[in-house]
């Protein structure tokens, strides 16, 4: 049943001169639908689901202090409520003495409707000076000043019931959706292995649980501590629950079940990945190994190199490899999840560093057969303009020849050679024709060792 809004206010004006008749009538008229509709708010509020649940609830901190204080507001406003319809009942008897009422009469009417004919006795009212102010025996009110006072408690009353009900509406029902989800997340780590203790997300699992343990407790006992009320607003029950504490929780079981999920996507493709994992190490084996030969013939080809020594085998990384191996065979997915995530990413970075050592090792060998390449190219276009056979040019490409053909290799010295017989050819086909082939790092070697 919903609760009607504040009482209406009474319109009457202070004691002056005496009513007449057709004014007692409707004066008369007016507040008694004014009574009808105090009696009714009363009601409403009496029947509050709020209301009855704070009678019957064990409630603590700040929502057992207002009501407290809210239970006292109901009692006196029942009790000024009973005093209104007094003051009424005794204004229709002394109307209903004459059809038309004689001066006395109308005199009467005039000191009940509007002037202070209200006496309320505190003592038999549950008087609380937290509700109405200083203590007194009794207070005298207009009409109107009853009815100011009663939409003050009533309001005030009203408030707290209603925000008090929205909050448990709204905050126990969501809690407990979040603990059937924490319960299935619970139930899914631990058939993978995330567990108290033994996985972080585990730890996460109890402490949330704890938290919306904690959080559902508090909001039973004490709603309004989880109440914000609306800025400005002065509407009973304007503000909202407050769910700080209820959405961190969600955000941290939202972090938990990802990790999860993590895990059980390991369950599913670890196989593949592991098998994955083992091609590319076994690539970079391959790799560094190819390079080690590599070296090996460089050192007995090329002379005056430097030649970077190659690194041995990744032993810690195959090592690792074979830890996955145990965890994806006990079936420990909680370990092997951020296990496979490092290896991937360090197995690819050791694949390209092995790469890397093999160019760096071959970097003399691929001078050597540019050198050889332009070499050729050059005779090839002599060649092509008859000139072959000049002594000059014989003479300067064996020479050359000899040097990139033979081992130990002198880069440096063979490079000068490539680059006089190339000079001799340039000169013979006129000198202005387009020059061959270039090096690219220029006419002389620069690389390891110069």
């Amino acid at each position: 049943m919903g609760v009607a809004g504040p009482f209406p206010s009474y319109a009457a004006r202070p004691p002056g001169p005496v009513m007449d008749r057709d004014e007692a009538d409707r004066a008369l008229a007016r507040l008694g639908a004014e009574h009808e509709a105090i009696e009714t708010s009363l009601l409403a509020l009496q029947d509050h689901a709020g209301r009855r649940l704070l009678e019957g609830a064990e409630l603590s901190g700040v929502t057992k202090e207002r009501w407290t204080v809210t239970e006292r507001s109901i009692t006196l406003l029942w009790s000024y409520f009973e005093a209104y319809a007094g003051v009424l009942d005794e204004a229709r008897r002394v109307r209903a003495r004459r059809r038309h009422p004689n001066r006395e009469d109308l005199a009467t009417l005039t000191e009940l409707l509007r002037g202070q004919g209200v006496t309320v006795a505190h003592g038999a009212a549950g008087h609380d000076p937290s509700v109405t102010g200083p203590a007194r025996l009794s207070e005298r009110f207009t009409l109107e000043e009853l009815v100011s006072r009663m939409n003050g408690l009533y309001a005030s009353a009203l408030d707290m019931v209603v925000a008090s009900d929205t909050v448990w509406s709204a905050m126990p029902a969501r809690i407990d959706l979040l603990a059937a989800e924490l319960r299935r997340t619970h139930s899914l780590a631990h058939s993978v292995g995330v567990r108290p203790g033994e996985h972080p997300s585990g730890d996460d699992l109890e402490a949330i649980t704890e938290e919306l343990a904690t959080l559902r407790a508090q909001v039973i006992s004490d709603p309004l501590a989880f109440w914000l009320p609306g800025p400005g607003s002065a509407a009973p029950g304007g503000g909202r629950p407050d769910t700080t504490r209820y959405d961190r929780a969600a955000r941290a079981l939202d972090e938990v079940r990802r990790e999860v999920e993590a895990v059980l996507a390991v369950r599913q493709d670890a196989e593949q990945r592991l098998v994955h994992l083992r091609d590319v190490l076994s690539r970079a084996d391959r790799t560094l190994a190819e390079a080690r030969l590599a070296r090996g013939e460089v050192l007995a080809k090329i002379a005056a190199s430097e030649v970077p020594v190659v690194n041995g085998p990744p032993t810690a990384l195959q090592e690792r490899l074979a830890a996955a191996s145990e965890y994806r065979r006990h079936a420990r997915w909680h370990r092997l999840s951020p296990l496979l995530e490092t290896l991937e990413r360090e197995a690819e970075e050791e694949l390209l560093r092995a790469r890397e050592q093999l160019t760096a090792v071959t970097a003399p060998l691929a001078v050597r057969a540019e050198l050889r390449g332009r070499l050729d190219a050059y005779r090839a276009k002599v060649a092509r303009h008859g000139l072959a056979e000049d002594p000059v040019l014989i003479e300067r490409y064996d020479a050359a020849r000899r040097m990139l053909w033979s081992a130990p290799c002198d880069l440096r010295v063979a490079a000068q050679a490539v680059q006089r017989y190339q000079d001799a050819a340039l000169e013979l086909l006129g000198g202005g024709g387009a020059p061959g082939p270039q090096d690219r790092r220029g006419h002389g070697w620069d690389g390891p060792g110069s």
